[in-house]
């Protein structure tokens, strides 16, 4: 049965939602609606399309933006009236120029998931490659190449196993934050990602 005769429609009244999330970092994006040509067409090109309820048309996510969201997969839910969709975003997904419409929450601050954030900075950490090394740390730390970059999380390596040998929990927390923040530079300039990381773990979790 394939995904769209699989589906409800009578339930949903002909338009399933769709939660859009990102594939990388489980962040939720968006919630659009889906009509079966919306369906079709986002198979069809790879490329989110929703059916607007209030342009009464088909709309394709970034059509005058640019800021697509480009297909991985699409899961139905036990009900079969509810999409998962998972995409790779090009640029923010919300009008507002933020990843996610659910960017912050009543009060204004923003609220991450812990592998969210951590995404986000691997976003930002990248950024800086290339940049001025007058600029950031980070920019600094590209400039002086692999070696000093490499040296660096050897440094930090030793500084957490000395603050867990030590028993010094909070100073365990600080030399793990900066492990891991040198861990991602070297990471950028090695042209990997944690993606890369995280599945092999995957890999290695499946056998």
């Amino acid at each position: 049965m394939s995904l769209i005769t699989a589906i409800n429609w009578e339930k949903v009244d002909g338009l399933v939602p769709a939660v859009i999330q990102d594939n990388t970092s489980g962040q939720v994006l968006m919630l659009g609606y889906m009509n079966q040509e919306a369906l079709n067409k986002t198979l069809e090109t790879q490329q989110v399309t929703f059916w607007s309820r209030t342009k009464n048309r088909l709309w394709t996510k970034g059509e005058t933006s640019g800021n697509v969201l480009e297909l991985k997969s699409i899961n139905l839910d036990c009900d079969q009236d509810t999409l998962l969709v998972k995409v790779k975003p090009v640029g923010p997904t919300c009008h507002l120029g933020t990843p996610t419409c659910f960017d912050n929450d009543a009060e204004g601050k923003q609220d991450q998931p812990a592998l969210v954030f951590l995404h986000q900075l691997e976003q930002v950490l990248a950024s800086r490659k290339g940049a001025d090394p007058e600029s950031s740390y980070t920019a600094s730390l590209y400039a002086r190449g692999t070696k000093r970059i490499s040296q660096k999380v050897g440094e930090e390596g030793v500084e957490v196993a000395l603050a867990a040998t030590s028993g010094d929990k909070a100073e365990l927390v600080c030399e793990s934050a900066d492990l891991i923040y040198h861990l991602i530079v070297l990471l950028q300039d090695q042209d990997l990602t944690l993606a890369d990381i995280t599945a092999k773990l995957q890999e290695r979790h499946n056998k």
